[in-house]
């Protein structure tokens, strides 16, 4: 469309003036369902690409997830992706992926930061409440065995509850705090635009032009009738 000369555009919206305004309608009609459909086709690829970042944060392969990350990112740029997603218990409509976790990538950066502060368990220490980091990961060490938990969410959240318990100068030893890393970080959530030039988006700028014709004949229908009363009771007059 964005090869197309000035007076060839004109020719063309002189051309869609002409028709005939049940035409007009069943273009519309006809337009708006491709233009529906290919929306579809996108969200279902967005949805893919999303599930693509899932499977490569399971893998644990920080390079498999930077590359799926990218692809997603790139596609939701250069389509019109409608979504649902839920927020306080209600759905809304969105334009994007939606909010979206790497869990097992948090999980894997939280575990290495535990255990290079296990690591330290042979340095001397000045703090009065000694190696805190050893204290809580025997506790939740011992948890995890008992509930089959290996170093996932729960044994994070029983790392970072006994943690707590102590105080904060117990905290910043000698052995160095291990600081897990924010969840933030891991939360992912790309918008699309409003309107792009894709498939789609050049559909739905048609049915807009369609239906601004539509309505523009219907406001002169309206005041040429008016007009016409006007006349007639002039007339009787």
């Amino acid at each position: 469309m964005g090869g197309l000369s000035k007076n060839k555009l004109r020719q063309i919206l002189a051309a869609i003036f002409r028709l005939s305004s049940w035409k007009i309608v069943l273009f519309l009609v006809l337009l708006g369902f491709w233009a529906a459909t290919l929306l579809r086709l996108d969200h279902i690829e967005m949805t893919r690409l999303r599930d693509a970042v899932m499977a490569a944060d399971k893998e644990d392969s920080d390079e498999k997830i930077e590359k799926a990350l990218k692809e997603l990112h790139s596609f939701t740029l250069k389509h019109i992706v409608f979504n649902t997603v839920q927020e306080n218990g209600l759905e809304k409509i969105t334009f994007g992926t939606g909010p979206f976790y790497l869990e097992n990538q948090y999980l894997r950066k939280a575990n290495e930061s535990i255990a290079k502060a296990k690591s330290e368990i042979e340095k001397n220490s000045s703090n009065p409440y000694g190696n805190v980091y050893k204290k809580v990961a025997d506790i939740c060490d011992a948890r995890s065995r008992a509930n089959g938990w290996g170093f996932n969410a729960r044994y994070i959240q029983c790392y970072q509850d006994e943690l707590a318990k102590y105080p904060a100068e117990a905290q910043m030893d000698a052995y160095g705090a291990a600081v897990l890393p924010s969840t933030e970080l891991f939360r992912y959530e790309y918008s699309s635009p409003l309107w792009y030039p894709c498939g789609s988006g050049i559909l739905i700028l048609i049915c807009i032009i369609l239906a601004l014709i539509l309505i523009i004949r219907l406001l002169i229908w309206i005041f040429i009738h008016i007009a016409l009363i006007f006349v007639n009771h002039s007339r009787k007059k």
